[in-house]
Parts: structure tokens; sequence; C-alpha cells
């Protein structure tokens, strides 16, 4: 081996080590920006800490994130179905109740479909035919949002009750109601009270309680008539629209883009906004509650509100962008094919979504009206 080295020039011996050092370092930092790749995005991941909903009104529906995952297949069979996208989140909150999201039939419909359960082994026809029958059931309630929940649960005999003793949900009618079928099924030994305080009425059938088990996991306003209620100060995308607009210009040039900041009033005070906490600020300042300082997120942001059609938003509403994961990035629609959001190179900006530019091919068509 000496003899061999001997034998290559010297200024080949050099120029070979230096090649080999720089392949060595090249190695080192491949390595050092995999791992900080790895990092970031691991800290992206961590940026969901709760999912909230949005819901009738302004209301918030607290789902777990086997629940969460379900709410583009139900705002797609709800459009499908003509009923109203307000009505998602109520619908997130049954199925958090029936499945908390989990097995093919999330939405328990296979008796409203086929008459027994366990027929349906699809969770996206489990949604399809749960949406339905929601609507269906809500439709011969009367709009009455809380009759058409326990009559999810007890069937539709329960509506034919109600409207023979005063036609309108009352936890009293429905325990009565329970009471009553359950004299006809005992004999079965098939049925037994799932809440022990049931068991002194001997109201065993379903589940008397379920209006309530439903709406624990909902937050928000329900009007008289069961029907949304419209959004505070008219939604987003009216006058109160271009306040939030004007409300956010303000910081703009006077903040940085740190993810994970604007979650406490250090922060804000700072100037340190990412995109969802931004976009909660703006609209508290107009005097809308969009979510907690300390847990925003854009996935808590996209299912607050009404879901509107790309090609109705005006002013003021919240559009989406699938950037780092889907909806990864938020901001406030200001007309023009533009967004006011908080941006990683510009902080508070106002930036362009039309065709062909960086977030215009991001814009994935999710638009939401507060």
């Amino acid at each position: 081996m000496h003899i061999v080295l001997q034998l290559i020039p010297k200024k080949y011996l050099i120029g070979g080590t230096l090649i080999l050092l720089g392949l060595s370092g090249l190695l080192v930092m491949s390595t050092i920006v995999a791992i900080t790749g790895e990092f970031e995005k691991d800290n992206q991941q961590s940026e969901v800490t709760e999912i909230e909903g949005g819901g009738i009104g302004v209301g918030t529906a607290n789902v777990s994130p086997e629940v969460m995952k379900y709410q583009p297949l139900l705002e797609k069979y709800a459009q499908k179905h003509g009923l109203d996208a307000s009505y998602v989140p109520i619908m997130m909150a049954l199925m958090m109740q029936e499945s908390g999201g989990r097995g093919n039939d999330p939405m328990q419909s296979s008796e409203s479909f086929c008459g027994s359960v366990g027929c349906i082994s699809s969770p996206e026809l489990s949604v399809d035919k749960g949406v339905l029958h929601f609507k269906s059931v809500l439709e011969k309630a009367h709009y009455d949002l809380k009759l058409c929940l326990q009559s999810y649960n007890f069937g539709g005999g329960f509506i034919n009750y109600v409207m023979k003793n005063g036609g309108k949900y009352t936890p009293e009618l429905a325990i009565s109601f329970s009471q009553l079928q359950y004299q006809k099924v005992k004999h079965t030994g098939n049925y037994h009270c799932v809440r022990p305080e049931m068991v002194p009425y001997s109201a065993c059938y379903g589940d008397a309680k379920y209006v309530d088990a439903v709406l624990k996991y909902y937050t928000g306003t329900i009007t008289a008539d069961g029907k949304p209620a419209a959004p505070a100060s008219g939604g987003s995308g009216g006058k109160s629209g271009v306040k939030v607009i004007d409300a956010g210009k303000t910081l703009i040039g006077k903040t940085r883009y740190v993810f994970g900041g604007g979650r406490s009033q250090s922060d804000i005070n700072a100037g340190r906004f990412d995109c969802s906490s931004f976009v909660r600020w703006a609209f508290e300042q107009v005097g809308m509650n969009v979510g907690p300082m300390s847990g925003v997120t854009t996935d808590t942001l996209k299912t607050q509100g009404q879901a509107i059609n790309p090609k109705d938003m005006k002013p003021g509403d919240v559009v989406f962008f699938d950037t780092y994961k889907i909806d990864g990035h938020v901001g406030i629609y200001v007309g023009n094919n533009q967004f006011l959001g908080c941006q990683g190179k510009t902080g508070v900006a106002i930036a362009s979504m039309a065709k062909g530019t960086y977030f215009g091919e991001r814009f994935n068509g999710r638009v939401k009206r507060f």
C-alpha cells in the first residue's frame, strides 16, 4: 500500500483528500437537515391541542380527533342532501355520543338504513345515510332540534308521541315515552337501563337523557324553532367583516411570525403571532369569540361558523390553505383575490391568492363565515 501511494503524484493525493472531506461534510449536513426537518415536522403537528367546532350561530362543538376527521364527509353529505351546513357541528356532537368516531358505522345509522344493526360496514356510507336520516327526522320534528335528537335515539314513534302531547320536546315526555315502550319490550330481556337514574322510573327503553348526552359536546345558540341562528352581527361576511379586516390591518408591519405565538398576552403585546392566533385576535377585536387564546389552531377555526361556497365569499370570510398539512394556513379574505394573514416571511400582511401564486395554488376551497 505504501508503494502504491508513492507512485501516485502528490497533487492527486491532496485533491482526493479534499474531495473526501467535502463529501463527508455534505453527509453530515444532510443528516443535520434531515433531523431538523423531522423536528420542525413534529413541532408543526403539535399545533393541534384541542378540537373545537363552530355550530348553529356562534357555538362550539367539542369532539375527539376521531370525530373531527369526519367533518369534511359530514359537510359533503349535508350539501348532497340539502341540509344547512350549520347543522354539521350538531351532527359531530351526535357522532361523538354514538361512537366517538370509532368503528365502521360511526353514526350508527344501520338500523335506520336497513332495519337491522350491523348492515353498514363503510364509514362513508354511515355518514351518508346518517345525515339523510338526521335531515328526515329534523323535518318530521318541525325543526325542534331537541325532539330530533331524542328521536334519533328512540325512533320516529317518539315524534308521534310528542305531537299528541303538546307538540314540543320536554325531558318529561322523553321519560314517559321510555317508560311506555319499556313495558312493551321488557319481557324480551333485551332491554336494560343505560342510566342508573332511570331505574326508579322504569324508563329503560333507549336513553331518555340522550339530548343532554349529545349537547354536552356542543355549546352554542339554538333558536326556538331549532333552525340555525344568524351569525352574530350579520356574520363575518357582512359589515362586521370589514371591521375585522380593519382591525387586522392595524398590525401590518408591527408583527413577526412565530409558530405557536399569539397564545399569551405577552406574545400579543410583543407582536408575536402565527396564522390562527392572528385570525382569533382580529375577530376578538370586533367582539366575536372564535376560540380560546391558548388553544386556537387552524383545525379549531375550520369547524367554526358556516361553510360558504368560494364563489360567494365576501370580505371578512375566513379562508384555508393546504400548506404543510391540510388546512395548514388560514387568513381573512379582503376581496380581489387577496387575504390578510400572518405569514412566515412578512408577519401580518396582505397576500395574493390569485391563480398561479403560492397561496393561490394552495387554496383548498374551504371558506367559513363566522
